[in-house]
Formats: structure tokens, C-alpha cells, sequence
């Protein structure tokens, strides 16, 4: 599994306490869906010990994770039966099916370039690759809004007028997702409602 990165998210207001950064990290954890309820559990359990200094780490840790799955599986009840998430879902298989990769939730830019250069050397070269991290899920978590980064086959970022950009945002427009490309991203409107599988 890739190393997530250590920072606690902070949304919504500009100071929150501690206790408030921990159940704010074990809320899209549980709602990102990427990882088991004990990684999401030992994940908090090391920001309450490192970061915010608590004397019972893996009690509060557990504490909050177990808030935020029941806070999830109350919420998702009222979800229509296909949500954004489901959408995103059936899109990037249609993207994989285009030759493009989608790499979900990745540490960083080195996962996607590791991608490429290994469908290259393998001799099935991609149309390229579109990737992003477990913060930017954690913002569309938030805010209903996921980042993702476009590339070509070769590692370069698309451009305004490219074709895979164009694939992209007409694949995602196709399952009734609204993207367009800005700054050398693209900004795709969703919420991400993942209901709890486990």
C-alpha cells in the first residue's frame, strides 16, 4: 500500500481544535473509502499520538472512526440510488477501456510516471494516465469538487485543445459529470457519497 501522506486535514473553519482536526482526518478517511476501518483507525491513532499529543491515542482513534462510519452509514440512506462516486466509477472504466490509466488515491506524481514508463517497457504503450491523490479525494469529500491531473504517454501534462483532454472531459460528461480544464488540472464536479463496504 502507498504511504498516505501524515498531514491532518483542516476544512471549514481556520482554527479547530485538536480533537476537531482528528474526527475532520477520521471522517474522510472513513468517507475516501481506500482504506480498512483498522488502517483508518491507525492512522488517527498516530496523528492523536504525534501530532496532537493525546494519552490515549488508539481508544480516541477507534472513538472517532466508529463516529464517522456510523455518521456515513445513517447519511448514505437518504443518497439517490446512483450517486457522483457511482458515476466516477463507471467513467474511469471507461477511460481504462480508452488506453488512459486512472490511478486512484496515489502518494504522488512518481506512481503515475512508474505507470507509463512500465506499459512502455512492456510494449502496450497508454494514452496516458490520469491521477489523483488521497488529499484531493479528501477535498471532494469536502467540497464536492475532485482535482485530477491529466498526462500523456510520454509524462507531459495536457494542454488546452489536447485530444486525451478532450477524451477525458467527454468520457466524464458522458456519465453526467461536469469537468473542464483549469491551471493544468482538471476540475471535476462530484461528491464523493462511497457507501461503506465494509
Amino acid at each position: 500500500m502507498n504511504e498516505r501522506p501524515r498531514a491532518v486535514p483542516v476544512f471549514g473553519a481556520p482554527k479547530l481544535s485538536e480533537r476537531d482536526k482528528l474526527a475532520s482526518l477520521a471522517r474522510v478517511l472513513v468517507r475516501a473509502g481506500y482504506i480498512s476501518q483498522g488502517e483508518a483507525v491507525a492512522e488517527v491513532a498516530v496523528a492523536a499520538r504525534e501530532d496532537a499529543r493525546e494519552t490515549h491515542p488508539q481508544a480516541l482513534a477507534a472513538q472517532l472512526v466508529a463516529g464517522a462510519r456510523g455518521e456515513l452509514s445513517v447519511e448514505q440512506q437518504s443518497w439517490p440510488l446512483r450517486t457522483d462516486h457511482d458515476r466516477l466509477v463507471t467513467a474511469f472504466a471507461a477511460l481504462r477501456a480508452q488506453g488512459v490509466a486512472v490511478l486512484e488515491a496515489v502518494a504522488d506524481h512518481w506512481a503515475a510516471d512508474g505507470v507509463l514508463k512500465d506499459a512502455a517497457e512492456a510494449g502496450r504503450p497508454l494514452s496516458g494516465v490520469l491521477w489523483f491523490t488521497a488529499p484531493d479525494v479528501w477535498h471532494a469529500v469536502e467540497h464536492g469538487m475532485l482535482e485530477v491531473n491529466v498526462w500523456h504517454a510520454d509524462s507531459a501534462n495536457v494542454a488546452a485543445g489536447d485530444a486525451l483532454l478532450t477524451t477525458v472531459i467527454d468520457t466524464l460528461a458522458q456519465h453526467h459529470l461536469d469537468a473542464h480544464f483549469d491551471e493544468g488540472r482538471v476540475e471535476l464536479s462530484a461528491y464523493w457519497h462511497r457507501r461503506l463496504a465494509d
